[in-house]
This record gives C-alpha cells, sequence and structure tokens, in this order.
C-alpha cells in the first residue's frame, strides 16, 4: 500500500513538474527575443505661430497707444505755438511777440519687447530612459522589480515668452524592449503581461490631453514644475493619468526633463501569471521617465 501511494505521489510529482517545463518553454518561446520590429519614432510636432499671437498683440497695443499720444502732441504743439510770448520794448512797454514756443515732443518708439524662444525638441533616445518599478516576492525574498528602456520617442514644442503655448506631443515607448534582471520575468512581460511580443500591442502611447501649473515665462537656465495630464494606452485600454513633470531648458538647443506618476496594473487588465517562486506583486506600478530633448533644425 505505501508503495502504491510512493509511485502515485511520483507520477502526481512528475506530472507536475513537466506542467510548470511546458510553461516555462512556453512563455520563453511566445516571448520572442525582445528586440523592437522597428526603430522608434512619434507623431511630431510643427512650429506653428501660436493663437492667439499674445506678443504680436501685444506690440500692436503699443503701436496704437503711441498713435494716440502722438495725436495729443501734435495737438499740444499747435496749442502752445499760438500763445503769444511777452516782450518789453525801448519804452518799457509790455508787446506781444509771435514767437512760438519749442514744440514739446512724445517719443514715437515702440518698446521691445523680448521675442524669446519658439521651438520644438525632439526626444534623444541616447540621453533618455523610461521606467516601471513595482514590488513582488521572489522565493520569499522582498524584491524591487525595475523595468527600463531607452526605446522612447516624443516631441517637446516650447514658447518661453507665453509657456501656455507650449505643447507636449505623442510619447511613445517600445514596451517590447522593456527589460529588467531576469530574464525569464522579460519573456512573461512580453508574453502574458503586456503582451508586447505580439505587434499590435508593441507600442505603448501616452497623448497629453492638457498642461497646468506652467509660469507666465521661462527662461533658460530656469527649472520650472508641471502637470501634464494625458491618455496613456496599454494593449487595449486607455486610462487618463497625471505625470508630476520638472523640466529645465538647458539651452537654447537643448531640454532636460523628468517626470513620475503612479498607476494600477488592475486599470489596464495587467495580469501576472502563475509562475513559480513569485508571490505578492503589487497592484501600485511608478512610471517615470527622464528625457533630454534636442532642438529641431527649423
Amino acid at each position: 500500500m505505501n508503495q502504491r501511494i510512493l509511485v502515485i505521489v511520483g507520477v502526481l510529482a512528475l506530472m507536475g513538474i513537466t506542467s510548470v517545463a511546458s510553461v516555462l518553454i512556453y512563455i520563453t518561446v511566445v516571448g520572442g527575443s525582445g528586440e523592437p520590429s522597428e526603430p522608434i519614432s512619434a507623431p511630431t510636432l510643427a512650429l506653428t505661430t501660436p493663437t492667439p499671437d499674445v506678443q504680436a498683440t501685444r506690440v500692436a497695443e503699443l503701436e496704437a497707444e503711441v498713435e494716440r499720444l502722438s495725436s495729443v502732441n501734435a495737438t499740444l504743439s499747435a496749442a502752445l505755438t499760438a500763445i503769444p510770448t511777452e516782450d518789453v520794448d525801448e519804452a518799457g512797454e509790455v508787446t506781444a511777440s509771435a514767437t512760438p514756443l519749442p514744440p514739446t515732443t512724445v517719443p514715437t518708439e515702440v518698446p521691445t519687447e523680448t521675442a524669446g524662444i519658439r521651438a520644438v525638441y525632439r526626444i534623444s533616445q541616447d540621453e533618455s530612459e523610461v521606467r516601471f518599478t513595482l514590488n513582488e516576492v521572489l522565493r520569499g525574498n522582498p524584491t524591487t522589480v525595475v523595468g527600463k528602456t531607452d526605446q522612447v520617442a516624443g516631441d517637446v514644442l516650447i514658447d518661453t515668452a507665453n509657456p501656455a503655448g507650449s505643447e507636449l506631443g505623442t510619447i511613445r515607448i517600445n514596451a517590447r524592449t522593456l527589460a529588467t534582471d531576469n530574464n525569464f520575468r522579460n519573456s512573461a512581460i512580453r508574453s502574458e503581461i503586456l503582451e508586447s511580443s505580439r505587434a499590435e500591442y508593441e507600442f505603448i502611447d501616452f497623448v497629453p490631453t492638457s498642461l497646468s501649473g506652467l509660469p507666465e515665462s521661462i527662461e533658460v537656465g530656469q527649472t520650472v514644475t508641471f502637470q501634464v495630464t494625458g491618455d496613456l494606452t496599454i494593449r487595449t485600454i486607455t486610462r487618463s493619468v497625471t505625470f508630476d513633470m520638472t523640466v529645465t531648458l538647458a539651452s537654447d538647443t537643448r531640454l532636460e526633463g523628468v517626470g513620475s506618476t503612479m498607476v494600477l496594473r488592475s486599470d489596464f487588465g495587467l495580469i501576472i501569471p502563475n509562475a513559480p517562486g513569485v508571490a505578492d506583486v503589487t497592484d501600485e506600478v511608478k512610471l517615470e521617465i527622464d528625457f533630454v530633448a534636442l532642438q529641431v533644425e527649423s
């Protein structure tokens, strides 16, 4: 009897080992190599005239004011010219003189305003990175998992004189290239979690819908903090998320920034598959971007 029990346990154990091996093989094969199907790119922004053109409007207002003051000046000058001055002749009599007073003039030059910088900056993959961070228990040990890739693209239009007229284009990353410190985990992400090994799910897009908290103006070397709200699409699910951003216009041609937000895996239907030794994967996921964007030649 004992021998039969041992045989049954052995068969079940063998079946379990075979099942686990099958899962491991499936995830590894379906996960693929993690190589991108094409170079990363995103929809580009065009350098257009801002609407309304705040600077042009201000210049027009100043020109109108100068024209008004010039008209007032002409009227005053004419009036002053007609006022006689008093002279005393040799007999001590006061006589009127037609000698006009010099006219008063009003400067007609329009004050010069700083044009500022209005330019498009494009994310450089060589100096940029996107990351996700979550926690799990791996083989009984609490573990912080970080996945990252440099395959990120997008455009930023900066208007230093009128930051409210700035724009952030679609930010796109290649989810297939996200990598952690564990090859099996990477394969599981590509095959089961993000399914990025499939052509239709290779890319993740963030489409900004609004910018808030921007200052009235920006100068080179100045660091600004603000928020970007937009639609984040992972596979077939889109959710609105808000990134906290810190950006510095390092020079006329270089923009540097970092951003972060917290999302829930469950909001995007991202399920962790059963895997040996993996447990308690957090629902909260931190998303981060460190980027450098270089000015695009107009």
